[in-house]
């Protein structure tokens, strides 16, 4: 699944990424190479004392409080795997609003039938429904939404890391069942259960959002 998000990412950037750019919860930056690039400028965040340290950070931020950035600052918002995080979803929605530019975008990415991480700061799954919700609103223009995976991700995600525990062999059998599961999602029968599975059983979701050029009148 590791790839397959890469590879939504990848397809989107260089279609919605343009201008100053800054990744919250960046972690270790996993995305940096593809958005690059497409940003004339990047502000790496992260929380303070992240799991996943970054020695190119720039800012450390508690993504729970307000953000430190000026009105309209950002055209591009990065925010993977981080919203289930946040105990307040509503807010961090408003505060990312408030950053960006008319006609920005933010591209971000969550996980939903998944294992709890990171705990005890794990808070939330989000349906489709919620994540077009929070966009609204905060006055953003949903401008894609999709599944990530479906039911042979998930089964071989959660297959796996049972598998991993095994003694001497589990690594081994956890690559097996991510192997295989990989191989028939590449197949044409593979991709039609993923897409349609992906409906009501999915990995996780990525959405782009865009702040409206024209700002709707207040009232």
């Amino acid at each position: 699944m590791a790839d397959a998000i890469a590879e939504c990412y990848g397809q989107h950037i260089p279609q919605y990424v343009a201008g100053r750019l800054v990744d919250l919860g960046c972690g270790k930056a996993p995305l940096f190479g593809a958005y690059r690039s497409h940003a004339t400028d990047v502000v790496l965040v992260d929380w303070p004392g992240s799991l996943h340290p970054n020695p190119d950070l720039d800012l450390e931020v508690d993504l729970n409080g307000p953000l430190p950035f000026a009105f309209g600052e950002f055209d591009t918002l990065i925010l993977s795997d981080v919203l289930e995080h946040i105990r307040k979803p509503e807010h961090l929605f408003l505060e990312m609003a408030r950053i960006l530019a008319p006609g920005g975008r933010i591209l971000m990415s969550v996980p939903f039938l998944y294992q709890i991480h990171e705990g005890p700061y794990d808070y939330y799954r989000y349906t489709e429904f919620a994540l077009r919700h929070f966009a609204e609103m905060s006055g953003l223009e949903v401008v894609v939404l999709r599944p990530l995976g479906g039911s042979p991700e998930v089964l071989a995600d959660m297959l796996a890391k049972h598998l991993v525990s095994v003694p001497v062999a589990g690594s081994f059998l956890a690559w097996s069942a991510q192997a295989v599961a990989k191989a028939f999602r590449g197949t044409s029968i593979g991709r039609r259960i993923s897409e349609r599975s992906g409906r009501t059983f999915p990995f996780g979701y990525f959405m782009v959002v865009q702040r409206p050029v024209v700002e709707p009148p207040a009232g």
